[in-house]
């Protein structure tokens, strides 16, 4: 049972993030949950490592004193399950927005699907998406590709250590890839379509492991609410 002085002196907190939550609003909901159960008026806390709302899984977030660990976790490595859509793409790469274009598949076969995953294993370039929050000039990328206005976005080099098909029915493809801090699964499902000559777009996403945190020891937000209020 955790005490008003555990979470001030610093707790790490593993939530399973559910979809539709964006990481903020969890941290939010957490704070006001200790803030009231607590009463008192204030208190830090954040997570490290954002996750869209369109993805679930393991969030870490930290209370108190151990705030300052929070850049530390952020570059830990990350392993994450979820599936590619083939034969189309959408301009945020995901299901955020609607399929903007489609392309043949028929030339595509399970052997090819996953040779063509060799090709992003080590050091590689990548382009953040523009319905992204990376700022650029003092805004948030997403803010220039709602308002339509183009923008120039710069690769940056990720390391993608494991990227493992783990199922293939039809179109949709089943993976799991464990890469460093700044990879973009959405624009790895966006490169990899491309890579098989097609379109690929990611149509599911859960976070499982950050460093040696995993999602199987993480709480749902329900629950921690519920434990908070019988301490």
């Amino acid at each position: 049972m955790k005490t008003l002085d555990d979470y001030l002196s610093g707790e790490v907190l593993l939530i399973d993030k559910p979809l539709h939550w964006t990481s903020f609003q969890v941290v939010n909901k957490l704070r006001w949950e200790i803030r009231q159960a607590f009463k008192i008026k204030k208190i830090k806390v954040g997570h490290a490592g954002t996750l869209d709302p369109l993805a679930s899984g393991l969030l870490v977030l930290c209370t108190g004193k151990m705030t300052k660990q929070i850049d530390t976790f952020q570059g830990q490595i990350k392993e994450y399950t979820g599936t590619i859509v083939l034969g189309s793409t959408t301009p945020s790469f995901d299901l955020e927005t609607e399929i903007n274009e489609t392309f043949p598949t028929e030339h595509i076969s399970e052997a090819l699907i996953k040779e063509t995953t060799n090709q992003f294993i080590g050091d590689i370039q990548q382009y953040p998406p523009v319905f992204s929050a990376l700022k650029k000039d003092g805004k948030r990328l997403y803010e220039f590709a709602r308002a339509g206005e183009d923008v120039e976005i710069k690769p940056r080099t990720v390391s993608i250590s494991a990227f493992e098909i783990t199922n293939i029915d039809g179109l949709n493809v089943n993976f799991r890839v464990v890469c460093s801090k700044g990879t973009y699964i959405r624009s790895l499902a966006n490169d990899f379509g491309k890579a098989l000559q097609s379109g690929g777009h990611l149509s599911e996403l859960r976070r499982t492991k950050i460093g040696d945190f995993n999602v199987e020891d993480a709480t749902s937000i329900e629950a921690f609410i519920e434990a908070l209020k019988t301490s």
